[in-house]
């Protein structure tokens, strides 16, 4: 009998940030127990390390080139039929609960039912933060991070709350029921405000904290592409001063840890339900966060930190195994239907991760990112493949790093003449994917003329939450 399917997917969880991923001191035990049953993607990434634009892709299981839903005012409205449809069409039940960052709920965006979806503000997203020329763009006008950020409570982690009963609820009235269903789960921490229980902070303390790579204040210069991004919110200099900066990192982990504890308080349901042995659960993140690594907080850039994404896949009566094939959210997209045994036709790259788990480490798979959202004043592309990684910037300078030698990134080996041919071949494997120039020309036309369609950037400035997207009002 086809097993039930139980997706998690939370929101910019860095991949390292996992005690069964080898950090140090996260404390993640829910998530370690998942891995213990189940394979772990040690080299997962994110179609695009932003919000909106990466989960168009995960909703299709194809690139944002194709989808040309470029930015966070771009939303999901079904017009492009997903994993969802698939399931509708061969009556497989199929809903969700929490975090979508589709537009609206009435559209048709694969789900029977949507309880408590959070959408994009206002079904159009962050129109004023489509506008990209270098000579036109605004800073963020309030501080990406919350104004607060410490030990308490906020409309996230309250969200959170609801979402977890809801689940739990869900799972509960299936107890005994014997057709297979799909359940979609969106948490939204660890993503900012930066603002998390006394009891998971205090498991942080900030004497504890271990210096951040690559410092600004240590002589690290940042790649100019990367520079010209980061100013448009530029959240390290915004911090009041070092003390609230230590605070941000241990807010930031002990999200990590009431993620993981909600996540545990989901699979005890499906333990008190009867149906642990009988579902199978994916958990990844839609991208990650750079905490404080080259001076950068959030997403949007191409460094393992923003573009790797936590990855567990576990199947009732698995051995633990860790697969290290490059994959991505794509391959989510095209597991999903591939559990009921359906087929997705249609033209992504996506494969599912039940074969690429059962088969040998695939060290010629390439896995392909993008980014033409907030900040940035042309396109970035990424592609890994094997052991290397290429990080091409439309009008800058490329960055490539091998990954096997170089983990952290700390050594640029673009310019190097004895890494030319490397180069030259993971160019040529990046433009078999797309035409980076041809890309950003088009991501470019497309934000212009939807600027233009809301009445011109004027217009444009009054559309869209000026931080994180606001959650929305739970009724009891």
């Amino acid at each position: 009998m086809t097993q039930n399917l139980l997706v998690i997917i939370s929101d910019e969880h860095q991949a390292r940030t996992l005690g069964c991923a080898g950090h140090p001191f996260v404390q993640t035990p829910n998530l370690d127990a998942l891995a213990a049953r189940g394979t772990r993607f040690e080299n997962a990434y994110t179609p695009s390390p932003i919000c909106v634009p990466a989960r168009a892709s995960f909703a299709t299981g194809l690139y944002p080139h194709q989808t040309r839903l470029w930015d966070n005012a771009m939303p999901y409205a079904g017009q492009i039929p997903g994993w969802g449809h698939v399931l509708q069409g061969a009556g497989v039940p199929v809903e969700s609960v929490g975090k979508l960052h589709y537009r609206a709920e009435e559209d048709p965006a694969g789900f029977d039912v949507e309880h408590i979806p959070m959408m994009v503000a206002g079904g159009v997203g962050m129109v004023w933060a489509s506008i990209r020329k270098e000579n036109e763009r605004v800073e963020m006008p309030s501080r990406m991070l919350g104004e607060y950020i410490g030990p308490g409570d906020s409309k996230y982690t309250e969200y959170d709350a609801a979402v977890v009963e809801r689940t739990e609820e869900w799972i509960g009235a299936r107890a005994g029921t014997k057709d297979p269903w799909c359940l979609y789960v969106g948490l939204v921490a660890p993503h900012f405000p930066l603002v998390v229980a006394q009891e998971f902070y205090d498991l942080y303390p900030p004497s504890t904290l271990p210096p951040v790579k690559l410092h600004p204040d240590d002589g690290y210069k940042r790649h100019p592409w990367v520079e010209k991004q980061n100013a448009f919110a530029n959240s390290e200099a915004k911090f009041h001063d070092a003390k609230e900066r230590l605070a941000a990192m241990s807010a930031y982990y002990g999200l990590c840890t009431s993620l993981d504890h909600n996540i545990g308080r989901i699979m005890d349901a499906l333990g008190a339900a009867g149906l642990a042995d009988d579902t199978t659960v994916i958990y990844a993140s839609d991208h990650g966060d750079n905490l404080g690594a080259r001076g950068l907080w959030g997403k949007s850039n191409m460094y393992e930190e923003s573009a790797a994404v936590p990855l567990i896949v576990a199947r009732p009566g698995q051995v633990a195994s860790v697969c290290a094939t490059p994959v991505s959210l794509l391959d989510i997209s095209a597991t999903i239907p591939d559990h009921f045994g359906l087929a997705f036709e249609n033209e992504g790259p996506g494969k599912s991760l039940y074969q690429i788990a059962d088969e040998p480490t695939d060290n010629a798979r390439s896995v392909f990112s993008e980014y033409h959202a907030a900040g940035a004043v042309t396109g970035a592309f990424m592609l890994r493949r094997g052991q290397w990684k290429l990080i091409h910037y439309v009008g800058f300078e490329p960055e490539l790093f091998d990954l096997s030698d170089d983990p952290e990134e700390l050594a640029n080996l673009a310019q190097d003449p004895e890494y030319k041919a490397v180069l030259e071949d993971m160019t040529q494997a990046l433009h078999a994917i797309c035409d980076p120039e041809a890309v950003d020309a088009q991501a470019h036309q497309d934000q212009a003329e939807m600027i233009m369609g809301y009445g011109g950037r004027d217009a444009a400035l009054k559309l869209g939450a000026n931080a994180a997207t606001p959650p929305p009002e739970i009724k009891p």
